[in-house]
């Protein structure tokens, strides 16, 4: 299923920013630094399952728990 990167990584920043703009641009900050640059993913992204190792892997590093499972 096509997207399911694009909407881990959007649960990812959910979680950690809380609403919080700031905490936004600073979670996706960090998802850089870490290898990943959430604006190269999109709905229509095909799912890698190297990429979304990587995303879950980070989830864990950043401390947040993914609800989203895979389909």
């Amino acid at each position: 299923m096509a997207g399911q990167i694009k909407r881990l990584i959007d649960e990812i920043v959910e979680q950690r920013a809380k609403g919080n703009p700031l905490l936004v641009e600073t979670t996706r900050a960090k998802l850089i630094f870490k290898g990943l640059n959430p604006a190269r993913f999109h709905g229509g992204s095909p799912d890698d399952p190297k990429i979304i190792a990587k995303v879950r892997a980070i989830a864990v590093d950043l401390g947040v728990e993914l609800e989203f499972e895979e389909e």
